[in-house]
């Protein structure tokens, strides 16, 4: 099912005042077979800069020094690797339901409204539901754990 996710966003007009600078349906792009997922906004450094009018999504997802707010969809039955990011992830499940699988052997089920808070861990997605996922995403990059297993695909 495609990724169909709408973003406004905000700014200062001339004036100072507040205005409209976005408001668009979001280009999206294919992240694996069944799973699409579109950037919302990217920033650099901290504090972040709420100056100009420059869209930051455009730029792409910013790993080094910055944050990334992104939505993902993903069909039932698609499923991803074992992956680790250098990253403190604030993920919500908007519908749908998702199973997190943790390189413990944890599983966890997600359901529309749960929260996660995914602190640099290795883990893996799998929609084992039978309807797509939709998933938004805060990704703030973070110090490295020391000491963890580098993952091998």
């Amino acid at each position: 099912m495609p990724l169909h996710a709408r973003r406004v966003v905000t700014g200062h007009n001339a004036d100072g005042r507040a205005t409209v600078l976005i408001d668009e349906t979001m280009a999206t792009f294919a992240q694996r077979a069944g799973a699409e997922g579109a950037i919302v906004w990217t920033t650099t450094g901290f504090p972040v800069s709420n100056e100009g009018s420059e869209d930051l999504a455009a730029k792409g997802p910013t790993w080094a020094n910055g944050n990334v707010f992104r939505v993902m969809s993903m069909d039932a039955g698609t499923e991803a690797q074992m992956h680790r990011t250098d990253t403190i992830d604030y993920a919500i499940v908007l519908s749908g339901q998702m199973d997190m699988l943790l390189d413990d052997g944890t599983e966890v089920r997600l359901m529309p409204g749960d929260t996660l808070v995914q602190r640099g861990t290795a883990h893996r997605w799998i929609n084992r539901g039978t309807e797509p996922v939709v998933m938004a995403f805060v990704m703030i990059q973070s110090v490295p754990v020391e000491g963890v297993p580098e993952i091998t695909h």
